[in-house]
């Protein structure tokens, strides 16, 4: 997730919240206040004394979930040891929700085959190698926000939600890895985990889980939000408060799934960032990469062959230079040739 959105890459984004706000709500016998008393259950007591309508009040709770995503709140604090250990202090929340399952999209949908295609990914990229109950976490974790408030309601909107933009929700929907060609048993297993989620099936120790990270990084949200459990390399939590609880998961799936077009050629962009290696400095002058170890004036090329000028080294035929004039005059040639290359490499 990256970081889910996180990503990625991360590459992987993942925020905190300030909380629900608190109050009253005055009750009344319009369907306004009827809507607004429905929100209460879903968000917690909202500000008394607002003129706004039960929409605009539902607006508002929604813009506060969504700042989870933006801002200072996506900073990851620490990465490494350091943060497994600190991640590990953060104490569990309480038990999870129960949710109950979700069973929509009939198999002979027109819409089941994308469905299945858009979670199958998910699990695949954000999970290929976590035990079976890690995978089926990450399916929760997806369908837990399709039935939720803040999020797309349906699989491959969840899923692809910021895809073309500059914070994607599932890093690998725009860092390059969909570019990557699955490995067949771990997409077969992901895939396996994607039906039966589809069926109703639940991984009932995440709960209403609308979001993880992987253990090796600490997101700032990570203090704000609820820790669940940690399953593998993933730490998942839910939303605060009643944003969390089973009863803010009330919207149904839209009835359509697609996946959104991409820019292919952004995608190959970011892979290619991630596999080429950095390319080492190029000294002119010289044909071989300056290191930390050197002992040289930066102007000296310190007894390497410099194959960049015309210069090139000749040795003094061995019989004819043992004595006499011919092989002086040869090593009193080279001599000269090796001053002037010294010359001309620390101009």
């Amino acid at each position: 997730m990256n970081a889910m959105a996180l990503s990625r890459n991360a590459k992987r984004s993942l925020m905190e919240t300030a909380g629900t706000a608190r109050g009253r709500l005055a009750i009344g016998g319009s369907a306004l206040a009827i809507a607004a008393l429905g929100l209460s259950l879903l968000f917690g007591n909202l500000d008394a004394g607002h003129a706004e309508s039960g929409i605009a009040m539902k607006a508002r709770e929604m813009a506060k979930l969504k700042s989870l995503d933006s801002g200072v709140q996506a900073e990851i604090i620490v990465e490494g040891l350091s943060a497994q250990e600190r991640n590990a202090l953060i104490p569990i929340s309480g038990q999870p929700a129960q949710m109950s399952g979700f069973s929509a999209i009939g198999t002979g949908s027109a819409q089941y085959g994308t469905a299945l295609k858009c979670l199958t990914q998910a699990i695949y990229y954000e999970a290929a190698n976590e035990p079976l109950r890690g995978k089926r976490a990450v399916a929760q974790v997806v369908l837990n926000r399709l039935k939720h408030p803040a999020y797309p309601n349906s699989v491959c909107g969840v899923v692809y939600e910021g895809v073309n933009l500059p914070v994607c929700q599932f890093s690998f929907t725009c860092d390059g890895s969909l570019l990557r060609t699955p490995m067949a048993r771990q997409w077969n297993e992901s895939r396996d985990v994607a039906r039966a989620a589809l069926a109703g099936s639940v991984e009932p120790s995440v709960g209403s889980a609308t979001h993880y990270h992987a253990d090796y990084v600490l997101p700032r949200w990570a203090y704000t939000l609820a820790k669940i459990e940690k399953i593998g390399a993933h730490i998942f939590y839910r939303f605060p408060g009643g944003a969390g609880s089973q009863r803010a998961f009330s919207d149904h799936w839209t009835g359509r799934e697609f996946i959104p077009q991409i820019d292919r050629s952004r995608l190959e962009a970011m892979l290619a960032a991630q596999m080429e290696p950095e390319e080492p400095a190029f000294v002119p002058g010289t044909t071989v990469t300056p290191h930390v170890a050197d002992r040289h004036a930066p102007a000296d090329v310190g007894g390497r062959l410099d194959t960049t000028k015309t210069w090139r080294l000749r040795i003094p035929d061995p019989v004819n230079g043992r004595s006499g004039a011919g092989g002086s005059a040869q090593i009193r040639e080279l001599s000269a040739d090796y001053s002037a290359e010294a010359a001309e490499s620390a101009q």
